[in-house]
């Protein structure tokens, strides 16, 4: 069977739920990854009113949508963050934020995300999508030089945040799917391999695989894919165009706004940038994932409302079956 295809709705949080179910629905769109912020999906209101998930459900039924995931971004990076400051202040609800108080923040979140575990479960879906935040990322550049102690303690400090959390998603038979991502625990390769360490490999720790993240690293998505085949529960699509090269534009991005022609690289519409997409999907065919292709839109030179249909053409065009689904769906036609 073809896998669905979703729009992620996190980039769409501006607009009520039901435009964007409209949008996507009118668009051809199989369903949504619904952003757990905006007026799309309370996770807190889905555990505490029985009316919330029903009401949710009835609009993507009306408009002929199904849900196959969720996600919690902001609150799964304020878990693990360290420091916590302004930046958070502007991605939290006053509820999550309270006074501020650093560690009040965090054991909030960490709240909020066992309520994602619950509420997912509610909605009759398997993965919740999302960041961990991370205590050593502020060490990322390596200078004042960070001791191998320090790198150490960051991974204590993950396992004992989200061990607890996992619990619930084991609990209720729920995937967490870590975005694999700058500024998270788990960012390349092998801060990868140590974040599933730090946890035991533990069940409820799986990976939501997004290429866009791996391209101006230097990173190899495929192989990735690969090497973490058991891991990966859930698919994002977003493209980077790499912009590097004339002797000026970094890959750190020099503190410049999305689009800044002076950037080394940007988050594109799907299919415009150097993500090799038709290897990619080869081999999420190869190692058997059958889950959502959500299509994530973050592409500040391009009208979303153009680029959100065009990006679902381009991946209705390359997400084609596996050869063996294929070559069964033949030999049946056959009587």
């Amino acid at each position: 069977m073809t896998r669905p295809i979703t729009l992620f709705t996190g980039q769409w949080a501006d607009l009520p739920f039901e435009e964007v179910c409209r949008l996507a629905s009118g668009w051809g769109y199989d369903g949504l990854e619904i952003a757990c912020w905006g007026d799309h999906f309370d996770p807190s209101a889905a555990v505490e009113d029985d009316a919330y998930v029903p009401a949710k459900l009835e609009v993507l039924k009306r408009h002929g949508l199904q849900v196959f995931a969720i996600s919690n971004h902001l609150k799964g990076q304020a878990v693990c963050d360290d420091p916590i400051d302004a930046r958070h202040r502007d991605i939290l609800p006053d509820r999550i934020w309270g006074d501020g108080d650093a560690e009040g923040v965090r054991q909030r979140a960490a709240e909020e995300m066992k309520n994602t575990a619950r509420a997912a479960r509610k909605l009759g879906v398997d993965v919740v999508v999302g960041f961990t935040g991370s205590s050593i990322w502020k060490y990322v550049a390596m200078f004042p030089p960070a001791s191998q102690s320090l790198v150490d303690a960051g991974y204590e400090d993950f396992a004992k945040r989200w061990n607890p959390i996992l619990d619930v998603f084991d609990a209720e038979g729920v995937k967490f799917g870590h975005e694999v991502h700058p500024s998270e625990i788990a960012y390349d390769y092998w801060t990868t391999t140590r974040a599933l360490e730090a946890v035991g490999h533990r069940e409820a720790f799986g990976l939501n695989w997004d290429p866009s993240h791996f391209v101006w690293q230097d990173l190899d998505p495929v192989g990735f894919l690969w090497d973490f085949q058991d891991r990966i529960v859930h698919v994002d699509c977003k493209d980077a165009k790499l912009q590097v090269g004339n002797g000026r534009n970094g890959r750190m991005g020099s503190h410049l706004a999305w689009a800044d022609p002076r950037r080394g690289w940007d988050f594109v519409s799907t299919g415009h940038g150097d993500v090799p997409w038709e290897r990619c999907f080869r081999m999420l065919n190869t190692i058997g994932y059958d889950g959502p292709i959500s299509i994530e839109w973050e592409d500040a030179g391009m009208d979303r409302l153009v680029g959100a249909p065009e990006a679902l053409e381009f991946v209705r065009r390359l997400a084609f079956d596996a050869p063996e689904a294929a070559f069964d769906a033949a030999f049946s036609s056959q009587g």
